[in-house]
C-alpha cells in the first residue's frame, strides 16, 4: 500500500493569508491560518465601538488581528467593572466559554483603540481543536490567561485601595496603547473601576502632586513611561 501524499498547500485567499500570516504565524500553522480565512470574517471597529454586549447569544469567537479591546462585566445594578484588556493575538475566555454552552455573553468588549478582528464561527472551535494542536494549545492558554488575568482584576480590587487601583489601571492603559498619555476623562475612570467621579478626580489630583502623573484635558501622562 503506497502512503497517502498530501495534497499541496495553495492559501484559499492570497491577501487575507499574508495578511493573518504575517500576525500569526508565531501561534499558528499555514493550514490552520488558511481555515481561519476560509471560516472567518474580518471585521473593522472605531474606538469606543461595542463589539459584544452582554445578553447576546455567541456565534462568534473573536481573534485580535490589531487594536486593543477591552472586556467588562456588570453587576445587577448595572455597575460596570474591567475584567482585562486584549490585544494582537488574544481571544477572551468568558466568550469561549460562551461558545462552547451555546449561552448569551456576560461581558461587554468594546474597541479601546481602532481594532481589527477576525470572526471564527463558533461551529469551528471544536473541529479545530481535534484537527489542529497549535489551535488547541491556543485555546487552552488563552483561558489560563484571561483567568489569571481575572483572578488579579479580583486581587487588585479586594487589595488594593482605590489610589493603588487607579494608577494600576493607568500603567494597564498605558501598556495596552503603547502610549505614555492615555485619552481617558475621571469619568470613565470611575466607570471602569465602579467608583465615584469626585473620588476618582481627588486621587487622580493626589497622583500628580506625588509626581507619578501629568493631567491634562481628558487626558492623563504617565510619568514612569516618558
Amino acid at each position: 500500500m503506497s502512503d497517502t501524499i498530501e495534497a499541496p498547500f495553495r492559501p484559499y485567499d492570497q491577501a487575507c493569508f499574508d495578511k493573518l500570516n504575517q500576525r500569526f504565524e508565531f501561534l499558528f500553522e499555514p493550514r490552520l491560518i488558511n481555515d481561519i480565512c476560509r471560516y472567518g470574517t474580518i471585521r473593522k471597529y472605531k474606538d469606543d465601538t461595542v463589539i459584544i454586549d452582554i445578553g447576546e447569544f455567541m456565534e462568534y469567537m473573536p481573534l485580535v488581528i490589531s487594536g486593543s479591546v477591552k472586556v467588562i462585566t456588570e453587576d445587577k445594578e448595572g455597575r460596570e467593572l474591567l475584567l482585562y484588556y486584549l490585544e494582537l493575538g488574544d481571544t477572551c475566555a468568558v466568550t469561549l466559554n460562551c461558545c462552547a454552552r451555546r449561552s448569551k455573553s456576560s461581558i461587554r468588549a468594546i474597541a479601546e483603540t481602532e481594532s481589527e478582528i477576525v470572526m471564527i464561527p463558533i461551529g469551528k472551535l471544536d473541529e479545530w481543536m481535534v484537527k489542529y494542536s497549535t489551535w488547541r494549545n491556543f485555546v487552552m492558554d488563552s483561558y489560563r490567561s484571561r483567568i489569571d488575568e481575572m483572578l488579579e482584576s479580583i486581587d487588585n480590587l479586594a487589595f488594593n485601595n482605590m489610589e493603588e487601583r487607579i494608577y494600576k489601571y493607568l500603567r494597564d492603559k498605558v501598556l495596552v496603547t503603547k502610549e505614555p498619555i492615555v485619552n481617558v476623562s475621571h469619568a470613565q475612570i470611575a466607570n471602569d473601576l465602579n467608583s465615584s467621579r469626585v473620588v476618582v478626580s481627588r486621587l487622580v489630583k493626589k497622583l500628580e502632586i506625588d509626581g507619578k502623573v501629568k493631567q491634562h484635558r481628558n487626558k492623563i501622562e504617565v510619568v514612569e513611561f516618558q
